[in-house]
């Protein structure tokens, strides 16, 4: 069974009733993304989360595969620890937001997919959905309104395979409420992409 370490999490403050998760990319750590906190909007809670397989200098949720794959075991175990983590916290947020960097935003999908009753948005960063159906696909196609999702593209991005994004795109269409943003950046998250985040969480 995968655990989040609890310890390891890095955390911010909000002023409101806003928690947002934070999911880190292949090989990478919760510090790596928890750098753009100073520039999140202040209202939200931050925590920044390390994922539980160590990979390499650092760390991952489910193993890497440069092509698709249907097997749900390694990420849903890692998301099922997610949700563990979320119920373990003392103090309950009124809503839950989700950010991942593609690995991380592939687990950020994924979490919609299996409670989607439990999570208000999502921001998906260079990434992709994880593929096969899920049980849980039904009801998020079906709440009503949609979760909004931001979902972003790197034009020179060499690292996600564009036959994931071409198969992900009709599919985050037909399940979120989907706002679409492309840049000319290779696999990284740049200003323009990082003012559209703040934006979308400002609206959301």
């Amino acid at each position: 069974m995968q655990q989040i370490d609890a310890d390891a999490v890095q955390w911010r403050e909000g002023a409101g009733d806003d928690l947002l998760v934070v999911m880190h990319g292949l090989g990478s750590h919760e510090g790596d993304l928890f750098g753009l906190a100073p520039h999140l909007p202040e209202r939200f809670t931050i925590a920044s989360l390390r994922a539980p397989l160590p990979y390499g200098g650092g760390f991952a949720w489910f193993d890497f595969s440069p092509v698709d794959s249907d097997d749900h075991e390694a990420i849903d175990a890692s998301a099922d620890a997610v949700l563990r983590w979320l119920d373990s916290l003392e103090r309950r947020f009124e809503r839950v937001h989700l950010l991942g960097f593609s690995q991380g935003g592939a687990m950020a999908v994924q979490l919609a997919r299996l409670a989607p009753e439990r999570f208000a948005s999502v921001v998906h960063l260079a990434s992709f959905v994880h593929d096969g159906a899920l049980p849980g696909d039904a009801a998020l196609a079906a709440r009503d309104p949609r979760i909004p999702l931001l979902t972003t593209i790197g034009e020179l991005d060499d690292v996600i395979h564009r036959d994931k994004i071409e198969r992900s795109s009709p599919w985050l269409d037909a399940h979120f409420d989907v706002d679409r943003r492309t840049y000319p950046r290779a696999h990284s998250i740049v200003a323009e992409e990082l003012a559209d985040v703040v934006a979308f969480l400002e609206r959301v």
